[in-house]
């Protein structure tokens, strides 16, 4: 486990240095929210705690904010996010799938499930986040290449 825990620091902070912030929306920030995701200042304190690298705080910010909007992509999405910065790939996974579940094409989401595959060893998993990426944005979206630079970056 000690291997798992050093590349699940180092790799997702290679990936970060690239981002001012955890890429939670499929929207860009300035579009109207939707019914099934939160108001933007519900996720402010997450995503604070997020910047401050303080996963424990985020993920309890996120679960309450998740029991007030379950149906939201974004929370879920977020909440995998600091899982994996936390160190607890299956939680994160998890997190990935609901996500996922309530919207097929989260950027977000297929970036860092992919970036989780790469954490557990899964590259060609990785490969299909990537190629989901390329269906629904293209290889200039940013998701794509950020998640392109940590397959290229990975090794065994």
């Amino acid at each position: 486990m000690p291997t798992r825990f050093a590349v699940s620091v180092a790799l997702p902070f290679a990936i970060a240095v690239s981002t001012a912030f955890a890429a939670d929306t499929s929207e860009p920030p300035t579009a109207p929210a939707k019914s099934a995701k939160p108001a933007a200042a519900d996720l402010t304190q997450a995503r604070a705690l997020i910047a401050k690298k303080d996963w424990n705080a985020a993920i309890a910010e996120l679960q309450r904010v998740a029991r007030a909007q379950p149906g939201s992509a974004d929370v879920h999405n977020l909440l995998g996010y600091s899982y994996r910065n936390a160190g607890q790939i299956d939680k994160a996974f998890d997190e990935y799938a609901i996500a996922l579940k309530l919207d097929p094409k989260h950027k977000g989401a297929l970036e860092y499930v992919g970036v989780a595959y790469l954490l557990d060893h899964k590259p060609e998993k990785a490969k299909e986040s990537l190629a989901a990426l390329k269906t629904i944005c293209g290889e200039n979206c940013e998701e794509y290449q950020d998640l392109a630079k940590a397959i290229a970056a990975y090794k065994p």
